[in-house]
């Protein structure tokens, strides 16, 4: 087994991620991540595709927009650790979560193919940060205009993951039934 990827310092988290951060149970990123995903999908045993399409209100995601962007920000996540893991001195763009859920077309997906592709993802998430070692976690870059590094944005996927789950129970199970 590969050495721990301990959290790093939430002062050195950009402030908006830090709440994130927060929401992660293990101390060890790659336990984090397998654990997240645990507990996702068996959250997602309690949905079927009619509660797949349910807005707890008008103006949000339905569970399906939820994870296309959960699916969309993991990988723009890691494309960021892998760039600057691999050195890149550019500064890496944000995007538009809202533009890129519009353009997902996950309302027109079944919602095993969106748990099947999360699961998929998140396995390719984890090994890139088991090939990540000692400094290279540490590699500052610069995304979204904040200073960052492959450690910040792994813990970051875990603790976005970990905030979709408590919103999709909270606010589209729970409300629900």
């Amino acid at each position: 087994m590969s050495e721990p990827i301990h959290a790093p310092a939430i002062e050195q988290v950009p402030e908006y991620f830090r709440q994130y951060l927060n929401q992660i149970e293990e101390a060890d990123l790659l336990l984090a991540l397998r654990a997240e995903s645990i507990r996702l999908r068996d959250l997602l045993r309690e949905f079927n595709e009619e509660r797949a399409g349910f807005r707890y209100a008008d103006g949000k995601w339905s569970v399906r927009e939820i994870l296309g962007h959960m699916l969309d920000s993991e990988r723009v996540f890691c494309y960021r650790a892998l760039c600057i893991a691999r050195g890149e001195r550019v500064s890496l763009p944000g995007f538009d979560e809202n533009a890129y859920v519009a353009e997902s077309r996950s309302d027109g997906r079944s919602l095993a193919s969106l748990v099947e592709e999360l699961e998929n993802v998140r396995a390719a998430t984890a090994n890139l940060f088991v090939s990540l070692d000692g400094d290279v976690l540490d590699r500052t870059g610069t995304a979204n205009g904040q200073p960052t590094t492959p450690r910040i944005l792994g813990f970051i996927i875990a603790g976005h993951a970990a905030h979709h789950r408590r919103v999709l129970k909270e606010r589209y199970l729970e409300e629900w039934t």
